[in-house]
């Protein structure tokens, strides 16, 4: 029952880490294949919610920091103990096979069979999608394992004055032999599993069309580091007008030269004009920015100058206008239609995404 409250606790606190990883991924993964596979993200994040639920499996559960006491016996270096423990602690008669079967009620052997399933995962994920040799699963599994005893020797990280669990050198051995394990099993899926080549070439396949979820990303990216820039310039300079000035460098002038803005060039999208290349590049980001910018600054205009906050209807029709602007935006994107004003100021996204 304390293993499944554990594992429980891993798949609540998974959310909030994938969260954090998820914007990282989605721009590696855009700016690498020009695409997300739906596939390497099943991979990806069942592993990360793996090598969390054996951590938590660790470290837990976490006891009373004042009830942990100096112990010279939760470290035992001397490796294959776990034999004489078996041996002398078990109901174990080696000539009478009737009480194998009770060795799996026993603390002392079944706590070595979960060592070694702990990391057969470990050594399959190792070989299936990071192409790592048996000697790279070995060394790899023996240093994640010695991650864990040294985390337990270190009472987590000294926040316990001595350790709460024992540092064992059989672990070691049984955690390599776990990951060891897994690299043989994984090898019996591979006729029914999609190669990493496979996942690789499908999504530059992908890649070759700009997505609408990728054009929602360099959207997002460009107001990030446009913000940022105007923040960081701004703080030196301390000019008003430099918005504005860092706008047009940004969105108009950069990207005239340069066949796209820093979050497009850097997600591999370039933007074609058939004609009047500057015109169309300024309409185009007017359009789709001073609405946003323009509502904005005339409603600040009206907070100072007419007071409009008492006026609550007002303030939620601008509120709306906003939304649904860019809600529609969202919508005709993740649908992969052709916006409206792609059309007028008639421009292509282009990948350009290398496969080589």
């Amino acid at each position: 029952m304390g293993y499944l409250y554990t594992i429980l606790k891993s798949f609540i606190i998974f959310p909030l880490i994938a969260f954090f990883f998820t914007t990282p991924f989605v721009l590696h993964q855009y700016h690498k294949y020009g695409s997300i596979s739906r596939i390497r993200v099943l991979i990806v994040y069942s592993f990360i919610l793996y090598i969390l639920t054996i951590y938590f499996l660790v470290i837990m559960p976490l006891p009373n920091r004042d009830t942990v006491t100096f112990n010279p016996y939760m470290v035992r270096l001397i490796p294959f103990t776990f034999i004489s423990d078996i041996l002398n602690e078990t109901t174990l008669v080696i000539s009478h096979p009737e009480t194998y079967l009770n060795l799996f009620k026993e603390p002392c052997f079944y706590t070595v069979i979960f060592n070694i399933l702990m990391l057969i995962p470990f050594g399959m994920y190792l070989r299936y999608y990071f192409k790592l040799s048996l000697k790279k699963v070995i060394l790899f599994s023996f240093l994640l394992s010695l991650f864990f005893e040294i985390t337990q020797l270190t009472g987590l990280y000294f926040i316990y004055p001595y350790p709460y669990r024992v540092f064992d050198v059989d672990d070691l051995i049984m955690n390599t032999l776990g990951g060891i394990i897994g690299y043989f099993l994984i090898g019996l899926f591979f006729p029914f599993l999609p190669s990493r080549e496979e996942i690789d070439n499908n999504a530059f396949e992908e890649g070759k069309v700009v997505s609408g979820f990728r054009r929602i990303t360099i959207f997002c990216l460009d107001f990030f580091l446009y913000i940022f820039l105007t923040l960081f310039i701004s703080l030196f300079l301390k000019k008003d007008y430099l918005v504005f000035v860092i706008f047009i460098i940004y969105y108009v002038i950069f990207p005239y030269f340069q066949g796209g803005t820093l979050g497009s060039k850097f997600l591999g999208v370039k933007l074609e004009f058939k004609k009047y290349k500057l015109l169309a590049l300024t309409l185009r980001i007017i359009f789709l920015y001073f609405y946003y910018f323009g509502i904005v600054f005339l409603f600040l205009l009206g907070i100072r100058y007419l007071n409009i906050l008492k006026i609550p209807w007002l303030c939620f029709l601008v509120c709306l206008m906003i939304f649904d602007f860019y809600f529609l935006n969202f919508l005709f994107l993740i649908k992969n239609k052709t916006i409206f004003y792609d059309k007028l100021f008639r421009v292509k996204h282009i990948s350009i995404i290398n496969k080589f």
